[in-house]
């Protein structure tokens, strides 16, 4: 049927016609068929969030008394969730291709904190996920059908560079096709026993974006690597499915990880006469980040029969990440743990490595990261960690009074690198954010550190709007005096007095304990 309404030409269809190759070309029947009943099963939705250095991701994941699943909730309007497709009431199927409906909430936000500036959620509408639990739909099989047939993950692949056939690869563009680098392999060399296959495409490599670089400055990149290079690839009928779906690939989506030289251990330690015979101590990182370093291990303690080795760095506490912690509340969790702690370390030079790729240690540590040591070198399982069996040792009782810090800031390329944030119509303002590498970090600031004097002036009884004047008025430069939360409540309770005196400069605090 043709309508002319104005200068608008309007075509509608009323019927749909189809051929019926089985009557033959020479009589072609002609049918007429009602359109398909439009799929009424549940349909996940993929977001995509990519935020900025020091932005969150504006949303909160909850855990709801009388609903099933991980929510999503508070999403920020106009905020990096939002505008990535979030919505109030979602729940969660799949994080970075991870399924996680079945799995806890902390093991949950753990992956999403570990995801950097970009995260992969696969959500299903509240509605449409309650009526597929009711109806028995298999969750996890839903995932995959959104994924495709046939769609593999990419790999994590380290080449050593060796002395007869150097890195057994190169790299070449891709005729016709903007940005898109094909491997070319040396059989039997570095790069095919790192895992790396024929036909593979190149997507990362030390950390940068292939599609942001030129074929002239990727060339440049892998002659000045010295002995080493880590390259993110994938199969080229994968790439196609993830450019269908308009997904980014990403380190934090790799299914593999071939040949990577530090990985995270999981040490089991149980106290001694003398505690666990190490000394933790804050320290700075040679790339200007605030670590915990584990210190002076006695021999023969629970801690060297356990594995650990002087300069190792903390990396969780009975599962439980630390970056963001203070030094106190490690301690306390520490010595909170009984009978016995689980401490995941890494080495100081593991650490620096994974800070250059910009990915978290903590993606690589576990049962996969094992899986790949013994597939690579044909090894039995690993022995279980040393627990040495010993008296509880007796409680340590930590310092009482706090001690407010006084940190010194200077703009740079990211600003101060924080975010201040307070409680609603509540006088009083704390650190909401802190820009990993930026300068609040270098300059020791913390998560939840409370804000008592900006640029020398007492701000406790102030709103936010007040503090955020002095920061702007500061200019390039702001000095806060700082006190983590637990030890503004003790101030509080002893009202003691404090001064920016009394306050020791972060970067010259040496802070440890022993345990």
């Amino acid at each position: 049927m043709k309508q002319t309404t104005g200068l608008v030409e309007v075509i509608e269809l009323t019927e749909k016609f189809t051929f019926n190759p089985k009557e033959g070309i020479d009589n072609p029947a002609m049918v007429i068929s009602d359109d398909a009943e439009p799929c009424s099963g549940p349909t996940p939705r993929l977001c995509i969030l990519k935020r900025e250095e020091g932005e969150s991701f504006s949303f909160h994941l909850r855990v709801e008394r009388g609903c099933l699943g991980h929510v999503i909730r508070q999403v920020t309007p106009w905020g990096v969730a939002e505008r990535g497709g979030l919505r109030d009431g979602d729940r969660l199927l799949e994080v970075n291709e991870s399924f996680v409906d079945d799995i806890t909430h902390l093991e949950v936000a753990m992956r999403i904190k570990l995801s950097g500036r970009q995260l992969c959620l696969l959500v299903l509408d509240g509605e449409e996920y309650d009526q597929a639990v009711s109806q028995g739909h298999d969750l996890q099989a839903l995932a995959r059908a959104h994924r495709g047939e046939g769609c593999s993950p990419p790999r994590l692949c380290h080449i050593i560079r060796d002395t007869a056939s150097g890195l057994g690869v190169n790299f070449l563009p891709v005729e016709g096709e903007k940005g898109q680098i094909s491997v070319s392999l040396l059989s039997g060399g570095p790069a095919e026993r790192a895992g790396v296959r024929r036909g593979d495409r190149l997507l990362w490599i030390d950390g940068d974006t292939v599609s942001e670089l030129t074929h002239s400055v990727l060339i440049k990149m892998v002659k000045k690597c010295r002995d080493h290079i880590t390259i993110l690839v994938i199969d080229s009928e994968s790439e196609q499915s993830y450019a269908r779906r308009r997904m980014p690939i990403l380190p934090t989506l790799a299914g593999s990880h071939h040949n990577l030289p530090h990985t995270p251990r999981k040490l089991h330690l149980v106290p001694g006469p003398e505690g666990y015979g190490f000394l933790l101590r804050e320290e700075m990182t040679p790339s200007g980040c605030k670590a915990h370093v584990m210190r002076e291990v006695d021999q023969g303690s629970p801690a060297e029969e356990a594995g650990i080795e002087e300069g190792d760095l903390l990396l969780e506490v009975n599962g439980e990440a630390v970056e963001s912690l203070g030094h106190e509340d490690i301690v306390d969790r520490v010595r909170k743990s009984g009978q016995q702690v689980t401490l995941t370390t890494i080495t100081a030079s593991g650490q620096e490595f994974y800070t250059q790729l910009d990915l978290s240690p903590l993606l690589f540590c576990g049962s996969n990261a094992v899986e790949q040591v013994k597939e690579k070198e044909n090894l039995a399982p690993p022995p279980l960690p040393v627990v040495v069996e010993v008296p509880k040792e007796e409680p340590v009782v930590l310092p009482t009074v706090p001690s407010p810090r006084l940190c010194v800031l200077q703009k740079g390329p990211l600003g101060f690198g924080i975010n201040l944030g307070c409680f609603q119509d509540t006088p009083g303002t704390f650190v909401s954010q802190v820009a990993l590498g930026g300068s609040g970090s270098r300059a020791g600031l913390q998560v939840g550190d409370v804000v008592m004097e900006v640029n020398g002036q007492n701000m406790e009884e102030n709103c936010l709007e007040d503090v955020m004047v002095l920061v702007q008025e500061g200019g390039h430069y702001l000095s806060l005096l700082v006190v983590e939360k637990s030890g503004y409540n003790k101030l509080e309770q002893s009202q003691s007095p404090f001064t920016t005196v009394e306050a020791t400069m972060e970067e010259e605090t040496d802070v440890k304990s022993a345990l």
